[in-house]
């Protein structure tokens, strides 16, 4: 009984201090409001409060969709495996897409120029960074579909990461990797079967990489569509016709692969 009572009145403490902060088992969680210049953005810290000591943090850069449950999901998943996460904004607050040629507009505004793409970036880094868990000297990034492309063109732009991610992420870019310039190791995983991103996208990933000396490991799974990690993808291209599919093995194996890597860069 005095168990019970304990738990509810830290609830109840909970929930009055902080309203947008929820207890997911020992994960906390909490939607943070912010500004990039002018503009509103709505992003989402997951930690655990188990731990006591820093940790390294994990950017989640969210698919072309906008900000939504996915991407905080996969900032959940991080917090549980003992990382602080923060799935960003790239769009801006309440932009999030139900219709593909909404993500389109949204995609290209958020795209169009790279200075502001990386200005919003780095406001969510510097976010992340600050937060009380973070050891703000290991940072890594991880993106899905657009978010894929970001953290990749974050890579390229020269940001102070450990890692960065790319999940069924577009390959190629106008901008191109320097020799000396890229900070952080990156892991590719893509789909074999993927018309989003076809085999000359992959082919000129490794060249561009190759060519800038960077630490590159490349993942492709045969068979396997765009959007092979979002259990939603199936529904997706019923609804609009659209080349995507969950895979639940890919799915796994990306993120056990993701684990591994985290473990090896933020051991160095």
């Amino acid at each position: 009984m005095i168990s019970t009572l304990k738990t509810a009145l830290i609830a109840a403490t909970l929930s009055l201090t902080v309203a947008s902060t929820q207890v997911l088992a020992e994960v906390q969680t909490k939607t943070i409001e912010y500004k990039v210049g002018d503009e509103s953005f709505t992003g989402y810290m997951a930690w655990d409060d188990e731990f006591t000591q820093k940790r390294p943090g994990i950017l989640v850069v969210h698919e072309w969709w906008g900000h939504n449950q996915f991407a905080r999901h996969q900032a959940e998943r991080l917090a549980t495996a003992g990382y602080t996460a923060f799935a960003l904004d790239m769009y801006g607050s309440g932009k999030q897409a139900n219709h593909p040629e909404t993500a389109q507009k949204f995609m290209q505004e958020a795209t169009k120029d790279m200075d502001q793409a990386k200005a919003r970036f780095m406001t969510a880094m510097n976010i992340l960074q600050n937060h009380a868990s973070v050891d703000a000297s290991r940072i890594a990034a991880q993106g899905y579909c657009f978010g894929g492309a970001v953290v990749l063109n974050m890579a390229r732009m020269g940001v102070d990461l450990d890692g960065v991610v790319s999940l069924h992420g577009a390959l190629g870019s106008p901008m191109k990797a320097e020799a000396g310039s890229v900070k952080a190791k990156i892991q590719v995983y893509t789909g074999g079967a993927d018309k989003m991103v076809p085999s000359e996208q992959v082919a000129g990933l490794v060249q561009e990489m190759q060519d800038a000396k960077v630490d590159l490991t490349l993942v492709t799974f045969p068979g396997v569509l765009h959007s092979f990690t979002n259990p939603e993808a199936d529904k997706i291209a019923e609804k609009f016709g659209m080349p995507v599919g969950y895979n639940e093995d890919a799915a796994s194996r990306s993120w056990d692969g993701t684990m591994r890597f985290y473990k090896t860069i933020f051991a160095q």
